[in-house]
């Protein structure tokens, strides 16, 4: 099946998950060493910073991609990651310049976040608004499989340069490759792009000259509600999805001081597995959600997703490597429910004159409630307790949450995304509301 816009779209998330999984095995240690104890926490605190830029950069695409359109904002969101990840592989350390190196470190991470606060929101209508009405789950997962896939070409690479660089070589240099060969990445990213068609529904909207003037103007004046909701459904998986795609299961496992204590390879292998698995129910989703539905699917997901929550730790604190990739490949399953049909459902909750801004704003804000600061929260609880049962239930808080936002919407698979159709797409979304 071939997806415009959903081949090598989301370079956003290789290029953030290796910045993540470094935070799990080295960052604490290199950059951040003065803080003792501490230094795995604030390391993890890099990883939420980014988070907070994302609606700048969401702000930043979602007016210039519904005014000038989908595909030009894709082509800056790919060259400032990129350029970014690939400054991070060359950066020196505390050791070699002091304070200076976590300043710039956190400078950089800032412009990574910049840069994924546009990436989503335009890879996502490049596919879902080319698809055909009543494949847009699938077209619109293709997208969505850049966060597992992101997820096990981290966990990949770093395995691998676990082995080639095992021990203080990884510390030295070892886990700078997988930075610097981001630069592949940029090249191969700006060739598919420089290749892929503009939306129809954007080329439509400029034919007929009925852009938005100030589209995030429209959007929060008119709704603002629904883009609260919208992003509480994202922040139930993120926060969830964050505890590998954010470093901290990685982190956790091996630091050798906890209470496991496992060498990183089998780690990195196990994370590396559990994303094969994620990569394929997200795939899923999006093939079920144009069967059943959106609402339904995700429903479905959030259940499976809540039992996950509950099955992790006590498989991971067995210590044992293969009991650790059965709780993360358990958790999958519900991400992939309720991360697969996420670029179709949110395409269908706004109408195209305002649709990036919406899209990208929500993932956006999402983002930052979800899974921002999830590696720190979870690193916070079992210092304050001892235990991981208080990320449990932080996590299955996070999930009810998510439930309870997807209840609250009606399910608008199939709905018209052109121009033609602004006036059906106005009509409220949420339960109990007549218009936004």
């Amino acid at each position: 099946m071939h997806v415009p816009g959903g081949r090598a779209s989301r370079a956003d998330d290789r290029h953030f998950f290796i910045y993540a999984t470094a935070v799990g095995l080295v960052f604490g240690q290199l950059f951040f060493a003065p803080l003792g104890a501490n230094s795995a926490l604030v390391a993890f605190a890099t990883v939420g910073v980014s988070f907070l830029f994302r609606p700048l950069g969401a702000f930043l695409a979602g007016h210039f991609g519904d005014k000038y359109g989908r595909k030009v904002v894709l082509m800056w969101t790919l060259i400032l990651m990129g350029v970014a990840t690939a400054l991070i592989g060359v950066l020196p350390t505390y050791e070699a310049i002091g304070l200076t190196a976590p300043i710039l470190l956190v400078l950089l991470r800032i412009l990574q976040g910049i840069s994924a606060g546009g990436e989503w929101g335009g890879a996502v209508l490049m596919a879902v608004e080319h698809a055909p009405r009543p494949r847009r789950g699938a077209f619109g997962a293709a997208p969505q499989i850049g966060v597992p896939l992101g997820l096990l070409l981290a966990s990949g690479v770093m395995a691998l340069m676990a082995m080639i660089a095992p021990g203080d070589a990884f510390l030295e240099w070892g886990w700078r490759v997988p930075f610097l060969l981001s630069v592949v990445l940029i090249l191969v990213g700006y060739y598919v792009r420089r290749r892929v068609e503009e939306s129809p529904v954007f080329a439509e909207l400029a034919e007929r000259k009925e852009k938005a003037r100030m589209p995030i103007v429209t959007l929060f004046r008119k709704h603002l509600l629904l883009v609260v909701i919208a992003a509480l459904v994202f922040a139930g998986n993120n926060a969830v999805g964050y505890m590998t795609t954010g470093g901290y299961i990685q982190g956790y496992a091996t630091n050798p001081d906890g209470p496991l204590a496992l060498e990183r390879g089998p780690v990195l292998w196990a994370v590396a597995g559990s994303a094969v698995t994620w990569l394929l129910s997200t795939l899923a989703a999006g093939f079920l959600s144009d069967r059943i539905g959106r609402r339904t699917t995700y429903i479905i997901g959030w259940i499976l997703q809540l039992a996950g929550v509950f099955t992790l730790f006590p498989l991971v604190n067995t210590g044992d490597i293969g009991l650790l990739f059965a709780g993360l490949a358990i958790l999958t399953i519900g991400l992939g429910l309720t991360y697969g049909p996420q670029a179709a459902l949110y395409s269908e909750l706004f109408p195209a004159s305002i649709r990036f801004s919406g899209v990208s704003i929500s993932y956006a804000i999402g983002a930052i409630l979800g899974g921002a600061f999830a590696p720190t929260i979870a690193t916070a609880l079992v210092q304050a307790t001892g235990s991981t049962m208080a990320v449990t239930w932080y996590l299955a808080g996070m999930t009810l949450i998510g439930l309870v936002a997807t209840l609250v919407l009606r399910d608008r698979s199939g709905i018209p995304l052109g121009p033609d159709h602004e006036a059906e797409q106005s009509v409220s979304p949420i339960r109990g509301f007549a218009k936004v």
